[in-house]
This record gives C-alpha cells, structure tokens and sequence, in this order.
C-alpha cells in the first residue's frame, strides 16, 4: 500500500498588469481567469478600457499544462477536485501577496472579476479574506456551494454583478435558473444580472461598462 505524505514549501509564481498606476489612475481591477489561460494573454480582454484611468492586475493559475494534446500552447488552471481545500488555502495565500504586493487596500476603486472558473477563486478569496471592494463581477462561472450569504454581509457597499451567455454551453438545462435564485440568495442587496446574446466567451463591452 501507498501512502500520501504532506509537507510545505515555498515556491514562487507571477502575475501579470497592464497599463501603469499614477495620480491619474481612478479604477484598478484585479481579474482572475478561467481554465486555459495565462495571465498575460487574458489581459487582452481589457485593453479596450481607457489606458490612463485603469489599472488591470491578472493574478496567475499555478497549474500549467499544454493545451489540446499538441504541445504548444499552455494553459492553466487555479483547482481541480483533487484537494481542492488545501490547493484552495495555496491559491488564497498567494493572492494575498498579490494583495499586499500592489497596495490594494488603498486602491481609489477595486473591482474584482472572475471569469468563469475564476468566480469562484475571486469569491472564495473575497469570503475567506473578507476583502472588500466596490464591485464584484461573476462571469460565466459559479460561486462555490459552500459559501453562504453570510460570508458576503461584511461587504456593504459592494455592487455585485452577474454576466452570462444566454448561449453558454455549461449553463444550460436549468443550471442557470439555480445559479440566479442562488445568487439572488446570496446577494439580497445591490446585485444585477447582465446577460449577452452568446455562449461562454468573455464579453468585452459588458466589461466597458464597468470602467
């Protein structure tokens, strides 16, 4: 018989900014991404915003791997159902170095984005950590079953925004009706729901709206 040992180490990882933090700097966004992306590559989703005013920080997967069998390309992924609790406590603790690594407790106006497996990264870190910030956007993704509404009370004057895909292949036959009335739960207060003609695809012009 195998046995499974656990021990800790110290590792290091990056992440990846666009544009630059100045007196001019009004919103700063820290998005995290969903399976198959690194960092650097989701940052094109917000090269549309207005360069002077946003300041964009894409936290990186530490589970890389290649894409499509092919050997080219990688991609990345922050969990996997393989414990997934202590791989989670990994994930929060190097997102609070990112944290404090920016300054963002005194940022002029954080939002925080996941984008589909990233919802429930971003939600998961904000509930645990009780980060607040001013807007909250979960795209394409669910917030995990284990957080309740009162992991969220603390944030209480946080706008919390739902965008899908009315097209999105993993939020079909009935998913989606669960997902809202879920949300709604766990959100009684300042929560709006965007939805695009679409399926799972990040949508640039929704995220506009928010800059």
């Amino acid at each position: 018989m195998s046995t499974e040992k656990l021990l800790s180490y110290q590792i290091t990882n990056t992440y990846s900014v666009l544009n630059d933090f100045t007196e001019k700097t009004k919103t700063v966004w820290l998005v995290c991404h969903g399976i198959g992306y690194l960092s650097r590559y989701f940052l094109r989703h917000f090269h549309h915003l207005n360069s002077e005013e946003n300041y964009i920080i894409a936290p990186q997967a530490q589970s890389k791997y290649y894409l499509n069998n092919e050997y080219k390309h990688v991609g990345a992924s922050w969990l996997t159902k393989e414990r997934t609790e202590a791989e989670t406590e990994n994930v929060l603790n190097y997102l609070d170095e990112v944290y404090k690594a920016e300054n963002l407790e005194n940022a002029p106006r954080l939002i925080i984005l996941g984008y589909s497996q990233g919802v429930s990264v971003a939600t998961r870190w904000i509930a645990k950590r009780r980060i607040k910030c001013d807007e909250l956007i979960m795209h394409s993704g669910k917030v995990p079953a284990e957080l309740t509404r009162e992991d969220f009370q603390f944030l209480k004057n946080t706008n919390f925004t739902f965008i899908y895909g009315t097209e999105d292949e993993y939020l079909k036959n009935g998913i989606i009706k669960v997902e809202e009335k879920r949300l709604k739960d766990l959100f009684p207060d300042n929560f709006e729901i965007k939805t695009y003609n679409g399926g799972h695809e990040v949508n640039t012009d929704l995220i506009g709206e928010f800059a």
